[in-house]
């Protein structure tokens, strides 16, 4: 029989940390990583130290009660109903109505979560949890385990953190083969979603009283946002391509003026950069009677260059977002993270369009539409999830909702977040390099 067990030092406390720290000790190792999520992407810092009954253990030991495995189950649903009740006491306090919801979808490399939070009056609930199976290794099974932490009770626990915090709680995995990434996924997204649900916003929606006052044109944010004067410029030659870029977080204020001899792609690029709020100057004389490779390529890696310096360290910044972009019949969900991690993943049914369309428009092909994309995030050292929610009539049409979406995510994700002040929103403390 496994031990029974018991918690203490159990607290949620509101953009800052607890009394007595925010000391996160279960006895699973890889558990305390996950609660750790809270303390970085919901700003909520939280505490909770496990003990057995039988036999207590000194709390060095990260993985103390990791075995037996079944005893697991126990721990998370304990942890899970104490860290449940404070969030719901934090909820309740900040006056979080009943018809109030929250969407967030996170992105960790290939993997791709999505939590929906919503607070009903009639008592909280697991209403949806599909992460199984966590990877693909073995096929068809995933792992039982990561690290000493069981897969199987991540059920009880955020069903035990639903009825505790009184929450409707639903998580979905979008995509993921890597059991480590699908499982943080999970905690990141449930994290940014009650960050939102705490502060009346959400993905889903840029409007309202709530957003304006964190996000909008007259915010702290945005005031912060300007005064970094965040810019970059390029200029490059090759015997294939010349360019030269010119680029400014500035809300957009010089405009938008891209030539790049692919007018296709001079559409998209501006569509983005207007959605993203920023200046853009763009011109490229390229080598286009041989083919678009080499000018779509190049200036796609010279606007990801400029992203990426431009937006420097990262540190402060909102870091994570979600946007939809709506276009003609196309309809496409761009997931973010300014991770300098470079990943783009994409369900965008280009190569398998109904019309079975080569080109997107004019000179520009849809596979370097592809491979513009693939330039970009790798050079502005992004992680990309594109979601189509509904295939265009056309090719271009599916382009241009992408870039709509592109542009509002890096928008957001770009945004200062003042309550970080200046800290990189990770666990680590910093971001890969």
């Amino acid at each position: 029989m496994p031990p029974s067990y018991s918690i203490s030092a159990v607290d949620a406390v509101d953009l800052s940390k607890p009394d007595g720290g925010s000391v996160i000790s279960t006895g699973v190792g890889f558990l305390d990583h996950m609660i750790d999520q809270l303390n970085s992407h919901a700003q909520v810092g939280v505490s909770a130290v496990v003990a057995s009954s039988s036999s207590p253990a000194p709390t060095t030991d990260k993985n103390r009660y990791s075995d037996p495995p079944e005893g697991q189950a126990e721990i998370m649903s304990l942890v899970g109903s104490g860290l449940g009740s404070k969030i719901g006491a934090l909820i309740k306090a900040k006056g979080v109505t009943p018809d109030a919801s929250s969407r967030f979808c996170c992105p960790l490399d290939e993997a791709l979560v999505e939590c929906v939070l919503s607070a009903p009056a009639g008592g909280g609930v697991l209403s949806a949890f599909e992460l199984a199976p966590y990877g693909v290794y073995p096929a068809g099974k995933g792992r039982s385990r990561i690290g000493r932490m069981s897969t199987g009770p991540l059920d009880a626990f955020f069903g035990s953190v639903a009825e505790g915090s009184g929450l409707d709680v639903s998580l979905r995995k979008v995509r993921g083969d890597n059991g480590h990434h699908v499982v943080e996924s999970a905690f990141k997204a449930f994290s940014r979603a009650l960050r939102n649900l705490l502060d009346g916003t959400t993905t889903d929606s840029c409007e309202g009283e709530a957003f304006e006052s964190t996000w909008g044109a007259t915010s702290e944010s945005k005031e912060q946002g300007l005064a970094m004067n965040r810019c970059a410029k390029l200029e490059r030659s090759t015997k294939e391509t010349s360019i030269s870029v010119d680029l400014k977080l500035d809300g957009g204020k010089d405009g938008v003026r891209v030539d790049t001899g692919l007018p296709a792609l001079d559409d998209i690029f501006t569509t983005l950069a207007n959605e993203a709020q920023m200046s853009l100057g763009v011109e490229c004389r390229g080598d286009t009677w041989v083919d678009d490779h080499h000018t779509a390529e190049d200036v796609s890696i010279a606007l990801g260059q400029c992203l990426d310096k431009a937006l420097g360290t990262k540190a402060g910044l909102n870091r994570m977002w979600c946007a939809v972009g709506v276009v003609g019949d196309a309809e496409v969900e761009v997931t973010m993270d300014l991770s300098n991690r470079p990943c783009l993943t994409s369900d965008l049914s280009l190569s398998t369009n109904a019309n079975e369309e080569e080109y997107v428009e004019g000179d520009l092909t849809v596979e370097m539409l592809v491979h513009s994309l693939e330039s970009l995030v790798e050079n502005s050292r992004m992680t990309v999830h594109i979601v189509e929610r509904k295939e265009g009539k056309k090719v271009k049409e599916t382009a241009m909702a992408a870039a709509m979406a592109f542009g509002r995510a890096l928008k957001m994700c770009s945004a200062v977040d003042p309550r970080r002040a200046g800290k990189t929103a990770s666990s680590k403390g910093t971001l890969s390099v």
